[in-house]
């Protein structure tokens, strides 16, 4: 019998992986281990039908068709959409959740494993951004106050696979892989910190190198991960500022503490470049990689210290 507890579901556009290292020594904690793992996956059915633009059923796409009204939101949507909006007024709006009409306009109205196409019917009024989403925390309503479609694909994930993680944190040693967003608990099974590479952004069977990490998340965005079905040229990594793919980056890798952290600041790195990106991780105190088109490496100072181990590998995660 294998010494781990692994379970693995098609969730929030992606494959999640869930593994829980000694999978029990009698049937108790087995059973233990599979309920926490069905707790963890039922949190990313709950963000999605809270934060997914690719459901017209979920809390998010009702949102959008409420303008200029104070909409009283779940816990979960408006930490999200707060979170979001932090995000972007730290990077000066290079980050911006509001770009879910470029992105369906980009063709990114797919929903990736069941093919649904969803679109909301908002007219693109151009010219949005987050300053157009106000938050009452008091009442913990939402107010867009133009019309606009939010994207909060940067930060469900993550707040999906924290609140998993959580669910999981009484079993010490476990790893969650959400199509390449990870939060890795403990140690892996041979009693050390898990190993994470870092996928080559040019070649999907190479890594640039391998992290080391225990009680932390790793998350990377990269412009291979989705490309436009209408301009070859495009992906799903908007500037906002331009309202274009952002192209300073090929891909940002972040390790934090909070995979929504982690997931949000990737993306915000990428889009603002090697030099603004790393400024941006260290003023919270995170450490990343960032990689540019031309292939040249940025980090900082903690992440080759405390994590990397440069040179070409192969490998996921273990």
């Amino acid at each position: 019998m294998s010494d781990s507890y692994i379970h693995t579901a098609g969730l929030m556009g992606t494959v999640v992986t869930f593994q829980v290292v000694g999978h029990g020594a009698d049937d108790r904690e087995r059973l233990e281990r599979k309920e926490g793992v069905e707790r963890a996956v039922e949190w990313f059915h709950t963000i999605t039908d809270d934060c997914s633009r690719f459901d017209s059923r979920s809390e998010l796409a009702r949102l959008s068709t409420q303008i200029g009204v104070a909409v009283p939101v779940t816990a979960m949507l408006f930490e999200a959409v707060r979170f979001a909006l932090a995000v972007a007024e730290e990077s000066d709006g290079a980050f911006d959740p509001t770009v879910g009409l470029r992105m369906e306009a980009e063709g990114f109205d797919t929903e990736f494993r069941s093919g649904n196409i969803v679109r909301l019917g908002i007219k693109d009024v151009g010219g949005v951004s987050y300053r157009d989403v106000f938050l009452d925390n008091d009442e913990r309503t939402i107010t867009l106050r133009r019309p606009l479609v939010l994207d909060l694909g940067a930060v469900a994930k993550g707040l999906a696979i924290d609140m998993a993680a959580r669910e999981l944190q009484t079993f010490e040693n476990f790893a969650i892989d959400a199509g390449g967003d990870l939060y890795l608990g403990g140690c892996n099974a041979d009693g050390q910190p898990w190993s994470v590479g870092i996928r080559h952004p040019r070649d999907e069977h190479e890594m640039l190198g391998t992290l080391h990490v225990s009680g932390v998340a790793v998350c990377t965005s990269g412009d291979y991960a989705r490309r436009s079905p209408i301009h070859d040229d495009d992906h799903h990594i908007v500037d906002a500022r331009s309202g274009k793919s952002a192209t300073a980056s090929v891909s940002a890798t972040v390790v934090a503490s909070s995979a929504m952290v982690a997931d949000a600041l990737a993306t915000a790195a990428f889009v603002l470049g090697p030099a603004d990106g790393i400024r941006l991780l260290e003023r919270h105190g995170l450490d990343g990689l960032i990689v540019t088109p031309a292939l040249e490496q940025f980090t900082t100072p903690g992440m080759r210290r405390d994590y990397h181990s440069s040179g070409v590998t192969t490998g996921g995660v273990s």
